[in-house]
């Protein structure tokens, strides 16, 4: 464990924080979840040693613990993204904290374009597989957090865990497609050749954030699991130009179908032996 990892997680221990099984990060406009959580201690990423601090609107930066049901979970609300200036390692330091603290499997969400044709603004997609065209990876340079060098990823978002979200949206009636999601670096949104270049590649939905988070993750031996709220068309698709705006208001509308499916994940994961 790297000094700046101990720093931090000694930091939150010492806030009385619950053990936590279950960690989530909720993308933009889908921070609401948190304020169903009980017993919960709120604690500002500013505060916490060697956290990267967010800068973008709508993201508070905090990490919140408490309990949903009988299920302690750890909240990052308002992560940070590569395009604020950081490094893919600082980004992604949250996923080595929450692993340090216990965390047994990982539920990460965004805001996505929508470049599959089929989808809506609206739409909940399970992630199936992802493509990083963000030229940066997580891992890159010394080994702070321990071995492999060359971790695999065949499996970034496990079957298993992909078949558990499917049969609660099942249960639930609640509309879900499936897909694979690529990252660009951001923070401008992409051209319409480059939406056409994702559609070619296979991308289904495109993001500025997630993917390394799943790359560190990975590393970590932490299972995730991932679903994005499509908030608009990708650029040559959509009719309009693109807005932040957007985004946020099509999330907001989204947000009661998410939570239920979040909670029903919550559930079904909390019944499983292995968890």
């Amino acid at each position: 464990m790297s000094e700046q990892l101990i720093e931090a997680t000694s930091f939150i221990k010492q806030h009385a924080v619950p053990d936590v099984k279950l960690a989530i990060v909720l993308g933009s406009g889908l921070g609401t979840f948190a304020d169903s959580m009980d017993n919960a201690i709120e604690l500002k990423g500013v505060d916490i040693p060697n956290y990267p601090v967010s800068t973008v609107a709508g993201h508070e930066g905090k990490l919140i613990f408490g309990n949903w049901q009988d299920t302690p979970i750890a909240v990052i609300k308002g992560r940070t993204h590569y395009y604020e200036g950081y490094t893919a390692k600082q980004v992604t330091f949250f996923v080595r904290i929450l692993s340090a603290l216990g965390a047994r499997v990982l539920i990460v969400t965004n805001a996505a374009g929508g470049v599959n044709r089929r989808f809506k603004p609206g739409d909940l997609m399970l992630i199936d597989d992802q493509i990083n065209l963000m030229f940066t990876n997580p891992l890159r340079g010394r080994l702070e957090f321990g071995e492999p060098r060359f971790p695999d990823m065949s499996d970034p978002y496990p079957k298993k865990y992909r078949r558990l979200v499917e049969d609660v949206a099942n249960a639930q009636k609640i509309p879900l497609k499936k897909g694979i999601l690529y990252a660009s670096s951001g923070p401008s949104y992409e051209t319409r050749s480059e939406v056409r270049m994702i559609e070619k590649l296979g991308g289904d939905a495109v993001s500025m954030s997630t993917i390394p988070e799943v790359i560190a993750a990975n590393h970590a031996g932490l299972p995730v699991i991932g679903i994005s709220c499509i908030t608009n068309m990708a650029t040559g698709i959509s009719l309009t130009p693109l807005s932040h705006d957007e985004v946020t208001d099509t999330a907001e509308q989204a947000k009661n179908k998410f939570i239920l499916l979040i909670t029903g994940i919550i559930e079904q994961l909390g019944q499983s032996k292995d968890f």
